[in-house]
This record gives structure tokens, sequence and C-alpha cells, in this order.
């Protein structure tokens, strides 16, 4: 049975067992919600690394810079092809507007900082916490470490002032763009209207529609029997379809059974004919409908046995991306196939007929096997969850990123070396090569798992071993910083946001839900988003959100080093 000290000197020469209890509790602690407030995982994994950290465990530092760079990696992965995408013409005023309030995140960081002068570490833990990037903590401490003073220079300070500015970044944002940023609009009924307008010129709501599959069970496969006088003509099953496409009700036949045998391939031209089981496909409501029209429902267990594919597609062909999610429904290759949803860079997005798809969106589409798989070929390429996972990616990705950007590509100001430092070379890396992947499928992709995992275990990971490594003087750093920090950090948090709000309204002239969206995109902060979507009760402003998280995600990284710069 281990002692008091049996178990700490257990416990400081396994350091790995350490890291993984801060992790596994903060991500339970993270989950927590009082009324609206919650810590949130990335807090709740720096506290609980901190308290362990009073047992002065040492962690080697190579394990904190593979967690990183695989976080790094990650992200620039899941938005590369967003970040490319809003280069082109019709996405560059949402950059531009991004590059602003990105601007505004940075000056403000340091304008507080000057003011209170704060020494380098709690300078970059205030641009860390107060804009909700965490990723920050990781550049900016390599570049500190490359000045000529950098290598002795004390950075306990750094977690302090982010613990402390997160909390208001993440609550703060939500308040101010979901409660605050529509009443300086002119209110939120007023938002409202701008979203409803801009919900009409995007046309129909394709997520209530026939042709869109909100939820696998709206989807239904039913079997009847024909015997409608309306079939005693020669009917073909393009006429039949044609005719509920005009009530506005998009019902495929899938199945004939004729005499007693099965007619799998049904063909447009094909008819139908009284006595005739068929299998209809469409949204439950529409095809109940025509029970009393068509004829009995039946149970046959030959024409209805067979497997319902869902499979996610990657858009990249011409012919869908940048069109319209309508165009794209009333394509002949889309016959028999509903869409259940869209992502686009890890977001949900709104469906409208005149919605546009993206190159690198991620839908999700229902139907035969046949038929889904027609339909994807047509669309983009199939991206199951069991694809291989591109370990060759990942590692030259991260490899080449941070050779050519870390060392290669290296300037000095007088005696100060100026790059990008590894980890923005990596970042940059992600970019290219997920902006690759949805080019190229035969490149080799990385499954959403594992770039969930890399991602989020990766960045609490390296979280937790900052929270262990710092937690033996945290609480001096905190007692040197003050309270007062939580003001400035606030003070830091709300300047670019309000700002954002009339830049947005007044020079770019977006639309007020838009605006919102953006600005929360721009900051990358996904809980003010939610908190804006519920106000207004629209998911418009999501519209806003996918282009300029791509840009905020990377420029708010990269200001790390920045920042570093400017005040050293």
């Amino acid at each position: 049975m281990f002692t008091g000290v049996d178990f700490v000197s257990f416990i400081r020469s396994n350091p790995t067992l350490a890291v993984f209890f801060t992790v596994a509790v903060g991500f339970l602690i993270g989950k927590l919600r009082w009324r609206s407030f919650t810590l949130g995982t990335v807090t709740s994994v720096l506290l609980v690394g901190v308290a362990v950290g009073q047992f002065r465990i040492e962690v080697p530092e190579p394990a904190k810079t593979l967690f990183f760079l695989m976080f790094l990696f990650a992200v620039g992965y899941a938005v590369g092809p967003q970040f490319f995408r809003g280069l082109k013409k019709d996405g560059l005023p949402q950059v531009g507007f991004a590059v602003v309030v990105c601007l505004l995140c940075l000056g403000s960081a340091w304008m507080f900082s000057k003011l209170m002068h704060y020494t380098l570490p709690q300078a970059a833990g205030l641009l860390a916490g107060s804009q909700t990037m965490s990723a920050v903590l990781g550049v900016a401490t390599d570049t500190i470490r490359q000045l000529p003073e950098g290598a002795d220079m004390d950075l306990s300070a750094m977690p302090v002032c982010y613990a402390v500015t997160y909390i208001f970044g993440t609550a703060g944002s939500a308040w101010i763009l979901g409660t605050l940023g529509p009443r300086l609009l002119g209110g939120v009924d007023k938002v409202k209207a701008a979203a409803r307008e801009m919900e009409s010129k995007l046309g129909q709501d394709m997520s209530n529609s026939p042709g869109f599959d909100p939820a696998a069970r709206e989807i239904v496969f039913r079997a009847f029997r024909v015997d409608n006088p309306w079939f005693d003509r020669r009917r073909t099953v393009r006429e039949f379809e044609q005719r509920m496409q005009r009530e506005g009700k998009r019902i495929f036949v899938e199945r004939i059974c004729r005499g007693g045998r099965l007619i799998d391939e049904v063909t447009p031209r094909m008819a139908i004919r009284s006595g005739d089981g068929i299998v209809l496909s469409g949204r439950r409501q529409y095809v109940i409908e025509e029970e009393e029209w068509i004829g009995q429902e039946i149970v046959d267990d030959r024409l209805t046995d067979f497997s319902i594919m869902t499979l996610p597609v990657v858009v990249n062909r011409k012919g869908a991306k940048g069109c319209s999610v309508g165009s794209v429904l009333a394509q002949p290759y889309m016959h028999g196939v509903g869409i259940r949803s869209v992502t686009r860079a890890g977001a949900a997005m709104p469906v409208y007929g005149n919605s546009l798809l993206d190159a690198g969106d991620r839908i999700l589409l229902v139907g035969l096997p046949q038929d889904a798989r027609r339909a994807a070929a047509e669309i983009g390429f199939a991206d199951p969850p069991m694809t291989p996972s591109g370990a060759p990616l990942i590692g030259l990705g991260i490899f080449l990123g941070g050779l050519i950007f870390g060392w290669i590509l290296v300037a000095k100001i007088g005696a100060i070396p100026l790059s990008l430092t590894v980890s923005g070379g990596v970042l940059i890396a992600g970019l290219v090569s997920g902006w690759l992947r949805s080019r190229r499928p035969t490149l080799g992709g990385i499954p959403e798992p594992t770039v969930w995992f890399m991602n989020n275990i990766g960045l609490n990971t390296f979280i937790a071993i900052v929270g262990i490594t710092t937690g033996p003087t945290f609480v001096q750093g905190f007692r040197e910083v003050g309270w007062s920090l939580f003001l400035v950090g606030a003070g830091a948090t709300s300047v670019p946001l309000i700002l954002g709000i009339f830049i947005g309204k007044f020079l770019f002239r977006f639309n007020d839900a838009l605006n919102l969206g953006c600005i929360a995109g721009s900051r990358t902060t996904t809980a003010a988003l939610g908190a804006v979507e519920d106000t207004i009760s629209s998911n418009v402003p999501s519209l806003g959100y996918t282009i300029t998280y791509a840009i905020g995600n990377t420029l708010l990284i990269i200001w790390g080093v920045v920042l570093v710069l400017l005040l050293s």
C-alpha cells in the first residue's frame, strides 16, 4: 500500500498519468453548467492542471510540442477549403471584414498591454484569453524563446493571464453579440426582420421541402397496390413522378412488382399498370397522403427488402460547387436521393433553395446505394467515415510546414529573428493540405474522428501540460497580475466586438443578421454564434460564419507572433 510520499514519487516518475488524469477531469468539469455559465473544457483542463502541478511534476517538453503541432495542423486542415474559398471574388468582403476585426483584436490587446505595462508573457496571455485563442500560448512561447533574452524569461504569467481573461472572452462575447449586438443594430425585431429578408432572397427553405431530408426517419419507403383508374391508360414512371412534382411532392418510384416478378432497375419510360405493386420513396407525409389516390398500402417483404445508404460526400465537381441547392436537387442524377445535412468548415449550414454549395462542403446523401453513389460521383467524391487515415499527409505536412517556415524562411530585424515559427508553419501546412484534399481526393484524407482527436485532445493535452508545469508558480503569478486583469480582459474582448458591429453595418453594409455571424466567425467564437441564432430565431448568421472563421482562426494564431514582436 502506498504512503503519501510513495504516491507523490510515483506520479512524479510517471508524468504521463498525471496528464491523462488532468485531461479526463478537465473534460468532466468543462461539461458542468450553472444556468448559462460554464467554464468550458479548455479553461477547466488548465485549472485542473494547475492543481495537479502542485505536486511539482516535470513533463518532457517534446510531449507538449507534439500535441500542440497536432492541434495546429488539424485546425488548418479543417478550415483550409474555406480559407482559400474566401480569397475568391464573392468571398472577399467577408475576408476583408475578418481581417479588420482580427486587426482590432490585435490592436486591443496591444493597447491594453502598453497601458498596463504588461510583460511579454502577460500580454500574450491577455491576447490568448480575451480573444479565446488558446493556440496563442504555444505560438507566443515559441517566438519569445527565439528572442535574445527569451531563453531565461519566466513564462509562468502567460497561462495565469489566459485563465483570468478567457472566462469573459467566452461568456462576454456570447452576451455582447447575442444580447447587446441586436440592440446596437436597432433592436431584436429589426435584426429578425433582416434575417427574414435574407431568407426570402435565398428562396425556399429546403430543410422543410420534399427535396431535403433533415432526419433519416423522414425519408420513407412504402409499398402500394396500384388500383386507381388514372393508371388504366398507359402511364409511365416519369408521368407519375412529374404529376407528383407539380403538386409540390418529390416522390420517386423505386421498385415495381408485376406478375410476381420484381423489377429493381426502374427507368423513366417504364409503364405502371393497375395491379402492380410499387415502392415509393419520399418524405413521410407526402408518401402517406398518396395511399388513397394510388391504392392500398401492402406488406410485401420482397418489395421492401433493401438497404438505404447514408453517404457523406465532399463537394468538388464543377456541376455542383458554386451551384444552388435547389438546382442540384433538380438534376436527374439526384433522382431518389435526399440531402440530410450540409456542413462547411465544421459548421452546420442552413439550406435554402438559393443557398450555394462551396468546394469542400460535406453533404450527407440518403437513398438507395446505387442512387446515392450515382449522385456522389456527380457532386464530388464519397468520403465515408471509415476512410483510411492519411498518416503520410499528417506527418509530411507537419514536417514540411515546420521546416519551411521555422528554418528556411527566417529573416532578422537586428538581433530579432522574424519568422512564423514552426507553429505558424504547421498551421499553414494544414491550410494547404485541407484545401488540396478538397480538390484531389486521391491525396488521402484524414477521417473526421481523427481530426476531432487531433484538434480537441491535441489542444487540451497541450493546455494540461502548460497547467501542470506552471502550477507551482500559478498562485504567485495571479498575485502579480491582480484582479484588475479581469477588467482589462473584458475591455480587450469588448472593444473589437462593438467596433466590429458598426464597421460591418456602415462600412461593409452587411445584412444585420449576417453581420453578427461574420463577427462571431472572425473571433472564432461558436458560443456567440449560437447565442445570436437563439436570439433572432434564425440560422442566417451561420452563412457569415465559415469564411470569417477560417480567416480568424489563422490570423489570431499568427498574432501570437506579431504581438511579441511589437512589444519586444
